[in-house]
């Protein structure tokens, strides 16, 4: 009972970050693509907004491999 508690936390652990990464960059995407449109030499600034929440499923996976491994 104990093992299936851990492997759904560190489920949950990537899934809910990963949602939320994909609602967060769903948003940042529309919106950096009218301002792509509008102003093209902020690229750059707008690649890496990009890819900053990417970072929350990043986190959520160390958290889930130290659930499981610790």
């Amino acid at each position: 009972m104990e093992k299936g508690l851990v492997a759904l936390a560190a489920a949950l652990a990537i899934g809910i970050p990963a949602l939320a990464t994909a609602w967060a960059q769903g948003k940042i995407g529309s919106s950096g693509a009218g301002t792509l449109a509008e102003k093209p030499e902020l690229s750059g600034i707008v690649i890496i907004m990009i890819a900053i929440p990417e970072t929350m499923v990043l986190f959520g996976f160390v958290v889930a491999i130290l659930l499981l491994y610790t």
